[in-house]
């Protein structure tokens, strides 16, 4: 190995992960780039899956957690969230005894205290990615019932890591409530890979099975489709816009059906077109057809992942104008940015990217310049999750130091 090439890693990653949805997706695009820096990574999680499997279809596993969900009691539900401690921490330890890590790397998840347990054990550095308050937005949406026992877990969690790596400076203010030691709190966001660029064929080949026209302007969306997203706003919009302007959702939720009812009773069903679940790799050449692309709604302390893919990829975005987002984007620089709670905002922004090619073109150049030049992909992401774990070894390692050198005193 070269003098100057950092030791390898050897990381244990543990996660809670059973849905195959943009979760899926983050753990994969982090998990390969710590493998192509040469680090060793095993994944200890749920089901017993590479996660670079189930970025598609559900699995097995997915509709099982979802069946017990809804027929269980909330906090019957919750209580199992908990006992699931016992067979993670069985697991956890096996692959530790195994693998024999050098820190663990933890996607966070309420209630899942595994980590936590064998980082005391086997006083192993822990980082511990965050994604969500996870206890504040279950109780805000009535999705939790032991709140006292979720906000402890979380707080334990939140304070027990070496280091904690929220992925917005918003959800960083609301670790540092909790954590109070600004030092260990580093902002991550989510990345893209820009070595992803499906070929001209495949793009081609999308607009194709769309039926969409040379001279189609294509508003698009991808995700799971839920009413607060907005994506009704752009189908109420297509009306008010040139008529070869249609929209492509690609991705599914419970908000598909009503959309599809609006659509007929608007005469729109020509313009829009519902692709469904697909699988991740085939995910950007629907998004190379896109020229407007919507983030049309984000909760307030998210690091929209979605977001990074559409500005990979160069394509004009129209986002919320709020604190999450202007971390990443500009108005008028590299998207449009519109008042999350007027449509008609929403509106105009979308009226004058239909209207203007060129600034399409602009703000989509910018917007992958702006990943390049800010290194907001996973590669990056990887290279400082690399070196926060040397700095956690290598003050692990000076303790053990003093302590054995007072000892001897």
């Amino acid at each position: 190995m070269n003098a100057m090439t950092p030791p390898q890693l050897r990381i244990l990653y543990h996660h809670r992960i059973a849905a195959s949805d943009g979760m899926r997706v983050h753990v994969a695009g982090l998990v390969q780039a710590l493998r192509a820096q040469g680090h060793l990574v095993r994944l200890v999680g749920p089901g017993g899956v590479e996660v670079e499997q189930a970025a598609g279809a559900p699995g097995r596993l997915e509709r099982v957690i979802d069946g017990l969900r809804r027929r269980l009691p909330q906090w019957a539900f919750e209580s199992l969230e908990l006992l699931y401690n016992a067979p993670a921490y069985a697991r956890l330890s096996a692959a530790a005894r195994d693998f024999r890590p050098d820190v663990i790397y933890e996607r966070y998840n309420l209630f899942l205290l595994a980590g936590l347990w064998l980082r005391a054990r086997r006083r192993l550095p822990m980082l511990l990615e965050i994604n969500s308050p996870l206890a504040a937005e279950r109780k805000a949406l009535g999705q939790l019932r032991l709140v006292g026992v979720g906000e402890r877990c979380e707080r334990a969690l939140w304070r027990g890591a070496d280091a904690v790596l929220p992925v917005t400076g918003v959800l960083a203010g609301m670790v540092g409530q909790k954590r109070q030691d600004a030092a260990s709190i580093h902002v991550v966001p989510n990345g893209a890979d820009l070595a992803v660029s499906p070929d001209e064929d495949a793009a081609v080949a999308a607009r194709e099975r769309l039926g969409l026209t040379a001279d189609a302007v294509v508003l698009g969306f991808v995700g799971f489709v839920r009413a607060w997203h907005g994506v009704g706003w752009a189908l109420e919009a297509l009306p008010h816009l040139p008529p070869t302007t249609h929209l492509v959702i690609v991705g599914d939720g419970p908000a598909l059906a009503g959309l599809r009812t609006r659509a007929e009773e608007l005469g729109l069903t020509a313009r829009l077109h519902l692709v469904g679940r697909v699988r991740h790799d085939e995910v950007s050449a629907y998004m190379r057809t896109f020229d407007i692309a919507l983030q049309t709604a984000s909760v307030a302390y998210a690091s929209p992942l979605k977001l990074f893919e559409y500005m990979a990829l160069g394509r004009a975005v129209i986002a919320p104008d709020q604190p999450n987002i202007r971390e990443v984007l500009d108005d008028g620089v590299n998207a449009l940015l519109f008042d999350p709670d007027s449509e008609m905002s929403f509106r105009m922004m979308l009226t004058r990217l239909c209207d203007d090619a060129a600034l399409r073109a602009q703000l989509g150049a910018r917007a992958r310049m702006t990943i390049e030049e800010r290194r907001l992909t996973w590669a990056h992401n990887a290279e400082r999750i690399g070196r926060l774990s040397r700095d956690l070894l290598d003050g692990a390692d000076a303790k053990r130091r003093h302590a054995s050198g007072a000892n001897r005193a």
